[in-house]
């Protein structure tokens, strides 16, 4: 007997089959530092102004390697003001020293005041802006009427009197407190108001919930994602600091005239200016081309952690 069923057809079943939501997800996650890193390496300036840095601090750390003439004991008078020689291709200052070795041996002392003031200046406003923000109430108000204290005095004045005080502590350290230790106000302003919105973050409150101490959130999750503007404000401090040595220098009120340095190069070279122009001119253009290569950098660095800036381009 047939049976008048009908005959139904049933596609194989595959052993394995994909998931019906997958996501297949190609390289690393984004974040702020990729995203910022993937639109700096894009930039020539950034290249530009890195290469500048990169060479000035290997001329700060290893001048032998740009020069091999000594820059103070072989001076001779009889080279006073003269011109362009083999191997002095920038010519002789006043004393018959040769300019381009104290260019490059000047930059240690430059460069060595720009990194311990900023070292100071962003320690001290890392910790006054992070306790000010993440603590609040009292102590936020003495903290701040602090800062606005610092913040009313020009950092430069300070460091004058300073320098002016310990005149006979006249060195890179000394310089590099006067400096700093009167310039952090700006950083912990910054550091405060980016606190302020990184404590509101749910991995915060997830930290605190999980019974970590509010010191320890603050130091483990708080302030490594508050970060950023202070990297960014530290190499424009450093460009600044840079400044404020060689003006301390040049009025008198900075280090010793027997130091190296291109403030010191500039306020001798001043008395030659009519005669021998360009012994001051080099050292200033080295002095502008250092400045100008750290804040471009800087402003690089902050168009690039700024993903507003970065959409408007």
């Amino acid at each position: 007997m047939s049976s008048d069923l009908p005959t139904h057809y049933v596609a194989p079943v595959a052993a394995e089959q994909p998931p019906t939501d997958a996501v297949h997800v190609h390289g690393k996650p984004a974040s702020l530092w990729r995203d910022a890193w993937n639109d700096l390496r894009g930039r020539p300036t950034f290249w530009v102004s890195l290469a500048i840095v990169f060479v000035i601090l290997l001329m700060a750390a290893w001048p032998t390697l740009f020069t091999l003439a000594p820059p103070n004991n072989d001076c001779q008078l009889a080279n006073s003001n003269d011109g362009p020689a083999p191997g002095h291709p920038l010519g002789y200052t006043f004393q018959g020293c040769d300019i381009w070795s104290r260019i490059v041996w000047g930059s240690r002392t430059s460069i060595s005041v720009g990194l311990l003031s900023t070292i100071i200046g962003s320690g001290i406003g890392l910790v006054m802006g992070a306790l000010a923000g993440y603590y609040g109430g009292w102590l936020d108000a003495v903290l701040s009427r602090i800062g606005d204290i610092f913040f009313s005095i020009p950092y430069i004045l300070a460091a004058v009197v300073v320098m002016t005080v310990f005149a006979d502590f006249r060195n890179i350290l000394t310089m590099a407190l006067a400096i700093g230790g009167f310039a952090w106000a700006s950083t912990a302003r910054v550091v405060r108001a980016e606190i302020l919105r990184v404590r509101q973050a749910e991995f915060v409150v997830a930290s605190r919930a999980l019974g970590k101490s509010r010191f320890g959130t603050l130091l483990a999750h708080v302030i490594p994602n508050a970060i950023a503007p202070l990297l960014v404000l530290a190499t424009l401090a450093l460009a600044g600091a840079i400044v404020a040595e060689a003006t301390l220098t040049f009025l008198g009120v900075g280090l010793g005239a027997d130091t190296m340095s291109w403030g010191n190069d500039i306020s001798q070279a001043q008395r030659s200016l009519r005669v021998a122009p360009m012994a001051l001119i080099y050292p200033s253009i080295a002095l502008t081309v250092a400045v100008l290569a750290f804040i471009m950098l800087g402003e690089l660095i902050r168009d690039a952690l700024d993903p507003r800036a970065r959409a408007r381009r």
